[in-house]
């Protein structure tokens, strides 16, 4: 992480193109906790190395996984974990995808808050390829993002579509002509972001959250309120305004 605030979690797995094994997905929980601590954290990007996102699970361990029912629960708890707590995450997220962003690595992409991708990106979620059943809560989080239509699309054929058709189908909110192009964007957008009040962004995803899981938005904002009578945030933007300068919150 650096002084401004933006912490970069990469899947470092290049000759694998970042596929994750069981004990990646099972680190992430700790991982996220321990950088939703850190108190100069203002943002989250999530990125792969070496011209990849992520090609998904790891393929040479998913035989043993799916040897008993029992493995295979224990291995689906752990993957939804990792992506709850990436969902969880206190602060805006946004993956950055070039290239592949498949299964698994879909997964964590749609959990984060935002996606930009350069062009070259390819998205797909694979199970009906292995005869796999994808578990409820990414299904769900994937149908909340993008309705039911477009992910029955995803997930019926398992095939992988570009950055473009993506972005149409609401996958992804922005897209860049190459690597280059994205990275720079997205640090640009981060630089935005954590120059925002943190207070209203969490208040934002609070509200947001309760309303597309059928919650109550008004309970998840009222705590939020009640501590924004106290903040600094409110008269350091009024300030900031009037004296035609950037707040700093």
């Amino acid at each position: 992480m650096g002084e401004d605030g933006i912490a970069v979690l990469t899947l470092d797995r290049p000759e694998k193109r970042n596929a994750l094994t069981r004990a990646q997905w099972a680190a992430l929980p700790q991982l996220l906790d321990r950088l939703a601590r850190e108190p100069g954290v203002r943002v989250l990007l999530l990125t792969g190395s070496g011209g990849a996102f992520s090609a998904g699970a790891d393929i040479g361990e998913l035989a043993g996984v799916y040897a008993s029912p029992e493995a295979a629960d224990e291995y689906h708890a752990i993957n939804v974990a990792a992506e709850t707590a990436l969902a969880d995450f206190p602060h805006p997220t946004l993956a950055v995808v070039d290239g592949p962003c498949v299964g698994g690595g879909c997964q964590l992409a749609v959990a984060c808050d935002l996606r930009f991708a350069s062009r070259g990106a390819r998205f797909g979620i694979t199970p009906a390829r292995l005869g796999i059943v994808y578990p409820a809560v990414p299904t769900a989080r994937l149908a909340r993002l993008l309705g039911p239509a477009r992910t029955k699309y995803l997930l019926y054929s398992a095939e992988l579509v570009t950055a473009d058709q993506a972005l149409v189908f609401g996958l992804v909110d922005e897209v860049a002509e190459d690597a280059a192009a994205l990275d720079a964007r997205a640090l640009a957008f981060a630089h935005v972001l954590a120059g925002r009040s943190a207070q209203t962004q969490g208040a934002v995803k609070a509200v947001v959250d309760a309303t597309v899981t059928g919650g109550d938005p008004q309970a998840a904002v009222a705590a939020w309120e009640r501590a924004s009578r106290t903040s600094p945030d409110v008269p350091e933007g009024l300030a900031a305004f009037l004296e035609r300068r950037a707040p700093r919150f």
